[in-house]
């Protein structure tokens, strides 16, 4: 005789999708807008913004106002944790949605630098720093919604929706971008209409509000933490990760070295150096975004999958590796505008790499520290990992590149010394998985 009320599996099945859903849709608004930054700052801003410092300082300093958001990511990390860990999670993600999607759209209407001079610039950095710093705190309260919420054994399957936010962040960003180019024109997209993909947010945040308006807390999260609630109080959530696992750290930012080089390398890098230094067509890498964005939302739930099933570290060791042997190989590709080498190239650098690594890091980097002040450790660690691998990349990328007079061959370097790093510590590191 079945019964008329679900059981404590069915519950716990339907509240672990519940919080996957919501943390692959709070993704996904994020990474677009931060990622559609990334896109048009390498095109555009250095015209609209930057205008009176010739081509290759307007360039740097479009790209270094790409980083001023990674900068600001560790200090949301701080935020969002220390309340998340107080508080709850759900909170902080409403926060975070919102501050986030308000932030592109001031982006959206912001004058130029013809209308209003420096101030263009200045507010310009602000909102970028608004935006790494509601990133800073949504990917350790999305995470943690999913890891804690996820049946045990398939914790890397029912996180990998906070990645998988990436790859469709980065297919509408990049999406959005290639239509508007396509239909109204090259001329028009500089002049005004790189606009309209920073105003569009606003229709993914009603969305994400939408999905995340009735998400439970997790159960990890209510019965160990409120048990705990008075002797925590004491006690600053970040203090405490520090203190008690300060390698965790350590394995966190080496663990991110493989996905942060590989994708802003791929994606923003080329796309400048293809363009400025080799002149490819713009839209030719413009769709090579478009591909691997639209692959990872198959090869991250695959690879989260498999980790499940051997071992979490196993994935990171062979990402790091196949990163490194495909650095060279890239560039070599760029050089002689091979396409269909520098689309393989992509792939496994971008899909195979990057997508290996990050299937994983959601539970191996909340399972480093104690529930009370996961959040703000996992968080905390995660974006002190962005500005040292990602956020300045694209930056350090341009400036090897201008040091070696034209060549690309300090920057393969620098990609593959950073995967043999992922792949040397996740070698080493203790086993974490559940």
């Amino acid at each position: 005789m079945s019964s008329e009320y679900p059981s404590a599996q069915s519950l716990q099945e339907q509240r672990a999708r519940k919080a996957a859903l919501s943390s692959f849709i709070g993704a996904v608004v994020d990474w677009y807008d931060f990622l559609l930054y990334g896109i048009v700052a390498t095109l555009i801003f250095k015209d609209q913004f930057f205008p009176s410092i010739g081509t290759n300082m307007g360039t740097l300093a479009a790209l270094a106002t790409f980083g001023v958001g990674f900068l600001f990511r560790p200090l949301g990390g701080v935020v969002f944790g220390h309340f998340g860990d107080k508080l709850g999670r759900k909170k902080m993600l409403v926060i975070t949605v919102i501050m986030m999607g308000l932030s592109t759209v001031g982006i959206g209407l912001l004058p130029n630098f013809e209308a209003i001079g420096w101030w263009a610039p200045v507010l310009l950095v602000t909102f970028r720093a608004l935006q790494g710093f509601a990133v800073g705190g949504e990917w350790g309260g999305a995470t943690l919604m999913a890891v804690e919420n996820a049946p045990k054994g398939k914790k890397a399957f029912y996180s990998s929706g906070v990645q998988i936010g990436y790859g469709v962040g980065l297919v509408l960003a990049t999406g959005a971008v290639s239509l508007i180019i396509a239909t109204l024109g090259e001329e028009a997209f500089a002049e005004w209409a790189w606009r309209i993909p920073f105003i569009a947010s606003i229709v993914l945040i009603a969305i994400a509000m939408w999905i995340r308006r009735d998400q439970d807390e997790s159960p990890e999260f209510l019965e160990k933490v409120a048990q705990n609630s008075q002797q925590a109080s004491n006690k600053l959530p970040i203090l405490q990760a520090i203190s008690q696992h300060p390698k965790a750290f350590v394995y966190i930012i080496a663990l991110r070295m493989t996905e942060l080089l590989t994708m802003y390398l791929v994606t923003n890098f080329a796309l400048n150096y293809s363009t400025n230094n080799l002149g490819m067509d713009k839209q030719f890498f413009l769709n090579i975004t478009l591909m691997v964005g639209a692959i990872s939302c198959f090869s991250i739930p695959i690879f989260a999958w498999l980790a499940d099933k051997i071992d979490h570290r196993k994935m990171c060791i062979w990402g790091g590796l196949i990163g490194a042997l495909s650095a060279f190989p890239f560039f070599m590709a760029l050089d002689a505008q091979n396409t269909g080498l520098i689309i393989i190239c992509a792939i496994l650098l971008a899909n195979i790499a990057h997508d290996m690594v990050v299937s994983v890091h959601q539970p191996i980097f909340t399972s480093l520290f104690g529930t009370a002040y996961r959040y703000s450790g996992a968080g905390v660690g995660y974006q002190v990992a962005s500005i040292i691998g990602g956020g300045f990349t694209p930056f350090i990328a341009a400036s090897l590149v201008i040091w070696g007079n034209g060549s690309w061959h300090y920057v393969a370097i620098y990609l593959a010394i950073g995967c043999l790093l992922t792949t040397f510590v996740a070698a080493i590191m203790p086993k974490t998985q559940e």
